[in-house]
C-alpha cells in the first residue's frame, strides 16, 4: 500500500537519540502524526522542541514520498502539534512520480545519516553550501554557516566545549542518555531504537562491558577531546534559528532541516548534530550576543558540523506496524 510505503519513509527521519518519537493514523485520505510523549528526552529537550522538529522532519519524508506516488498534500498542525497530512488524487491514477529531483531527494531518505566520525578536513566549495542554504530559506526560520577557521566558527566551538562540559557535569543527562543507549547488537536488535553502538564505530561486545567502558567516558574532559577532534575535522558550521519558538513552528523548521539533509546527502555531504549550545539556555543566549549579534533576536535551536567522511553504520529503526495506531 501506499500509506505503508510513506511511513517507511517517514521513520527514517532523524530524532533526538534516536527515540522516533511518532506514532501515526492512517484515515481514508488523510496520514497524521502524532508525538510520542513517552519517547520524551526529559532532560535535554524539556520543551519538546527538538521532539517537534523531528515530527517535521518525518512529515518532510511522508510528503516527498506521495509526490513520488502521484499525490498531492496538504498540511494542517493542531494547537496540540498533530500533523495531518492530506493526500489528495493522484495526476496519474497509479503513475508514480517522474520528476528527476523529486524521485533523488526519495532516493537521499534511505542515505541520510548523522555521521559522527572524523571527517576528512575537505572544505566544501561555497557555491554548494550556498546553493544548498538558499533553497530552504524561509521568513521565521533562518539557516546560517562559517567557514572553519573563522571567529564565528570558534567561538561555537567554545560553546560546544562548555556545553559537552555542563552536560556531563549532570547525573540527570548521563542518566538520560545511557538509557537511549544501545550496546551491543543483541540490545539494538531488542529495541529497535536508541543510540547504537555501532553508530560511534564501537565493537560489539558484552553489554556488561561496553557499558562499562562507556560510563568511563562520558565525562567532560573526554567528550571535550573527541568533539575538538571532530569539529576541526569538518568544513563548516550550520546554525538554524527561529524567530517564534512554537510547536508549529519547530515542525516547519523540522521541514526545513530535513530538505537540507536530503540535499547535503546528495552532494555527500556528512552532517551531524552538535546541538549543546542550543539545548542549555545560557549558551544559547550567548551565541545570540556574540555569534548572531545584529541578528540577536534569532533563536539558536539546532546546530551541525558538515564536512566530508566515509558512511557510518545506520540508526536502527522500528517496524512500521509498530508506529501505527488506531487502525
Amino acid at each position: 500500500m501506499d500509506t505503508q510505503f510513506m511511513i517507511e519513509q517517514a521513520i527514517k527521519a532523524p530524532s533526538g537519540h534516536n527515540t522516533q518519537p511518532w506514532l501515526f493514523h492512517i484515515n481514508e485520505n488523510s496520514i497524521e502524526i502524532h508525538p510520542d510523549f513517552s519517547k520524551t528526552l526529559k532532560v535535554v529537550d524539556a520543551s519538546h522542541r527538538e521532539l517537534f522538529i523531528s515530527l517535521g522532519c518525518a512529515a518532510e519524508n511522508l510528503c516527498i514520498a506521495a509526490q513520488s506516488k502521484g499525490y498531492t498534500y496538504g498540511i494542517e498542525i493542531s494547537n496540540d502539534g498533530i500533523i495531518t497530512i492530506q493526500l489528495m488524487s493522484q495526476v496519474n491514477e497509479g503513475v508514480t512520480s517522474t520528476n528527476k529531483n523529486l524521485n533523488s531527494l526519495l532516493e537521499q531518505i534511505n542515505k541520510r545519516q548523522n555521521n559522527r566520525s572524523v571527517y576528512n578536513g575537505q572544505t566544501i566549495r561555497n557555491t554548494i553550501l550556498k546553493e544548498t542554504i538558499s533553497i530552504n530559506q524561509e521568513q521565521n526560520i533562518q539557516l546560517h554557516y562559517w567557514k572553519n577557521g573563522t571567529s564565528e566558527f570558534d567561538q561555537l566551538l567554545r560553546l560546544i566545549l562548555k556545553g559537552n562540559e555542563i552536560q556531563m557535569s549532570d547525573p540527570l543527562f548521563k542518566t538520560e542518555l545511557k538509557s537511549w543507549m544501545r550496546f551491543n547488537k543483541r540490545h539494538e536488535k531488542k529495541t529497535n531504537d536508541g543510540l547504537s553502538y555501532a553508530v560511534f564505530g564501537a565493537p560489539n561486545l558484552p553489554k556488561w562491558i561496553s557499558r562499562s567502558i562507556i560510563s568511563t567516558c562520558l565525562t567532560p574532559g573526554i567528550q571535550n577531546k573527541s568533539d575538538r577532534k571532530k569539529i576541526n575535522s569538518s568544513s563548516h558550521l550550520i546554525l538554524f534559528t527561529i524567530k517564534e519558538d512554537t510547536p508549529k513552528t519547530w515542525i516547519a523548521a523540522g521541514r526545513i532541516l530535513e530538505r537540507f539533509l536530503l540535499n547535503t546527502t546528495q552532494h555527500d555531504i556528512a552532517t551531524a548534530f552538535m546541538n549543546q549550545p542550543c539545548e542549555i539556555a545560557s549558551l544559547s543566549e550567548q551565541i545570540q550576543k556574540e555569534v548572531l549579534k545584529e541578528n540577536g533576536e534569532e533563536i539558536p535551536i539546532l546546530l551541525l558540523r558538515v564536512g566530508y567522511a566515509q558512511p557510518m553504520p545506520y540508526s536502527p529503526r522500528k517496524k512500521v506496524s509498530e508506529v501505527i495506531i488506531g487502525n
